[in-house]
């Protein structure tokens, strides 16, 4: 699929993209792309204390903060935490949102990752990003976007804590340097602020941010930098096989 100028990141919960792969997405802002978010779900179930409408309320916003600060759009695909699952309905919604943003690029989830939304994720990304051009796929929305013109690039961000559900380090295709924009996706994740009280509670784990930058931390000594990002890029039968995200980001 040509350069159409459109990026979309397709994640599964607000805050996915500002932790796994929001630097790579400023930088290509900054070079004039214009950005797509979407995740499966509004985070309904990332509250040990609000009811599941509610922190999805908050969240919502939260998404539409974070996506503010590099001008990006936001979409919902309006699945339920914990029951994200490759079925029917499901990858006709994400179809339908592929299909309204328009990407030659897609960036998701690891296929393998920690948690099973991540990787039901990844599939039907994936599902999506192969059917969304074929005329006789139907989502049934009213006022249905019309099919892509080619199947888009697509790019697997690498996996929370650039581990496997084993624990092994997963190897990436390659990194892209984040250092210089590190400070605006911290500002990115920090819109989602209710997060923090549900990790610490529910993970044990306080300060997700500085958790992010760790994980940050820890791609860039591959690449002898501060901070980085990697990627793999799927290359199955009909997808494009260059490597457009690095020849973008390794121009001047």
């Amino acid at each position: 699929m040509k350069d159409n100028g459109h990026i979309l990141a397709f994640m599964a919960h607000p805050d996915d993209i500002e932790i796994l792969c929001a630097g790579t997405l400023i930088k290509l802002g900054r070079k004039g792309y214009s950005l797509h978010f979407a995740t499966m779900t509004a985070g309904d179930g990332g509250s040990m204390d609000l009811a599941g409408e509610e922190i999805a309320r908050i969240r919502l916003q939260e998404a539409q903060a974070s996506a503010r600060l590099v001008n990006a759009t936001y979409h919902c695909g309006g699945e339920k935490d914990f029951f994200v699952s490759y079925q029917a309905t499901a990858l006709q919604k994400v179809v339908e949102i592929v299909r309204r943003c328009k990407p030659f690029l897609v960036i998701t989830h690891s296929p393998v990752d920690y948690m099973l939304d991540h990787e039901w994720t990844s599939q039907l990304v994936r599902g999506a990003c192969f059917s969304a051009a074929a005329p006789n796929m139907k989502t049934d929305a009213v006022a249905a976007a019309s099919p892509l013109s080619g199947i888009p690039y697509l790019y697997y961000a690498a996996p929370v804590e650039n581990r496997d559900t084993l624990g092994r380090r997963v190897e990436m295709d390659f990194y892209v340097d984040t250092t210089d924009v590190m400070e605006l996706k911290e500002a990115m994740l920090k819109c989602h602020a209710s997060q923090r009280e549900w990790l610490l509670k529910y993970h044990g784990m306080d300060e997700y941010v500085e958790s992010m930058k760790r994980w940050a931390a820890e791609a860039g000594k591959s690449v002898g930098v501060a901070y980085a990002e990697g990627f793999r890029q799927h290359k199955g039968h009909a997808h494009p096989q260059d490597n457009k995200l690095g020849e973008i980001l390794s121009s001047a």
